[in-house]
């Protein structure tokens, strides 16, 4: 590995590639080769999130979350707030969380962790119901 490394958008893994319409979810980590950090962006088309869907927690990734554009409401255990952009929040790993975009307006997210190559956690059916 070299002392710095560089990747774009396209060569970043995209989780929500076979969700077409629920916006894109990028990972980084490894098209940076990055050995310590998780680095994830994350947009959110209008109506787009967990809202009527899952939470989910870690076992060993704190999540910090930095809304760079719109406006985001998260679910952390029973609290539901809005972040607007400039807004940063961290989430413990034992915290079960979800995020939706309920706005007119895209939202967009860069969501930082410990790397972990087993990111092991659970998930919990009908936490944020609609």
């Amino acid at each position: 590995m070299t002392d710095y490394s560089i990747t774009r958008r396209d060569e970043a893994l995209d989780y929500m590639a076979e969700y077409p319409g629920f916006g894109e979810m990028r990972s980084y980590t490894k098209a940076l080769d990055a050995e310590q950090t998780a680095l994830t962006w994350r947009r959110m088309p209008p109506g787009t999130g967990g809202r009527g869907s899952y939470g989910h927690r870690h076992d060993n990734q704190e999540e910090l979350y930095l809304v760079t554009a719109g406006v985001v409401t998260f679910k952390v255990g029973d609290d539901v707030f809005e972040a607007q952009e400039g807004t940063a929040v961290r989430v413990a790993t034992d915290a079960f969380r979800s995020i939706h975009n309920d706005t007119d307006e895209p939202a967009d997210l860069i969501i930082c962790s410990p790397r972990a190559d087993d990111p092991s956690g659970e998930k919990l059916d009908d936490f944020w119901p609609e």
